[in-house]
């Protein structure tokens, strides 16, 4: 299977991948003017997504990623390595204290209109939230701008950080149309004052993002590319006596990770030799900061966990991956 895929690679070089970026400058802005009371606030009901705020998405690294991604496991394929985000990676990193883990979104049969779930989120009138309402493509959306000046101007903090929160999750969590927030986005937002964890839907659109750009060799990728790209340099980060902070209440992964400088002239072509050269010596296997728990590997009698994203699903087979919690790794049927 190895060698097929890695003649896949090869084949495939001129993968061009369009990370969709909005404009984060206006959202560091409002972060930078709020005090620590505020912040706080925000980092309780939702985590450390401010963090990456500041992560530069270097384009070249994440086109290398999308051709040795392997849609038939739902992993990545280093020469002679397998590695994936796992739900328990990504629920560290994010470091939000009121998600739980046994309660994932799925969206109800019978969901509230946008503009009602507008109207609960922002606390505003039926006809401010009306008139703000568009029309993008196949759904409905709301411009960043309007969000931005009611963040600006609203007196209540819990609102403030709420619609903030929405915003994050509109314009880099799930970019889905430049300057505007999605009605899934709100779908899933809804769910998030229940202390659904957010996790395996970032994963689901993260993972449907990637086997499209792999097959079609280009597109558009619609997902977190900033958290995967933490994810991915927090497995080559060679650092020693880094475990005994995560029991400092103030730990946060991210801000390390944020804060560690890195080359970003390193081209594609040399991002591609060298994933094609790793071996196992070259990985920190278990990320420094994750203290082992329980682990999500199966489904049932099924070697491979459904993910429910906010657009489709997708199968997730962490089986494969056992190995970055120093346990034996499985291929499981597919």
């Amino acid at each position: 299977m190895e060698k097929e895929f890695l003649d896949r690679v090869e084949d495939n070089a001129a993968v061009r991948v369009c990370v969709t970026q909005n404009d984060l400058q206006e959202l560091k802005d409002i972060w930078n003017s709020w005090n620590g009371e505020v912040k706080q606030l925000f980092y309780y009901n939702y985590g450390d997504l401010p963090y990456l705020l500041d992560v530069k998405v270097d384009k070249y690294l994440f086109r290398a990623l999308v051709q040795f991604w392997n849609p038939a496991y739902s992993c990545f394929t280093f020469g002679g390595v397998d590695l994936v985000p796992t739900v328990e990676e990504y629920m560290a990193l994010l470091n939000c204290s009121k998600i739980q883990a046994d309660r994932v979104y799925s969206r109800p049969v019978n969901v509230s209109p946008f503009l009602k779930k507008l109207m609960n989120i922002t606390r505003m009138s039926e006809q401010w939230v009306t008139a703000r309402i568009k029309q993008k493509g196949d759904s409905k959306c709301i411009l960043w701008r309007n969000l931005r000046d009611l963040i600006i101007a609203h007196p209540d903090s819990k609102k403030k950080v709420d619609v903030f929160a929405l915003s994050i999750y509109g314009l880099i969590v799930f970019p889905k149309a430049l300057g505007h927030i999605d009605e899934a986005v709100s779908d899933l937002f809804d769910r998030l004052n229940k202390c659904t964890t957010p996790v395996p839907t970032i994963l689901a659109e993260t993972f449907r993002s990637l086997n499209a750009c792999w097959r079609a060799g280009e597109g558009r990728f619609i997902g977190y590319a900033q958290l995967l790209l933490a994810w991915f340099h927090s497995h080559f980060l060679k650092v020693e006596k880094v475990s005994y902070r995560v029991f400092s209440k103030d730990y946060s992964p991210l801000r390390e990770l944020v804060a560690t400088s890195r080359r970003d002239d390193i081209s594609e072509e040399r991002w591609i030799t060298i994933l094609q050269n790793l071996w196992a010596k070259d990985i920190e296997w278990r990320a420094p900061w994750l203290i082992p728990n329980e682990i999500l590997y199966r489904c049932g009698d099924f070697d491979w966990v459904p993910l429910a994203g906010i657009w489709g699903a997708v199968g997730y087979a962490p089986l494969m991956v056992l190995r970055q919690y120093r346990s034996r790794q499985f291929i499981p049927v597919t």
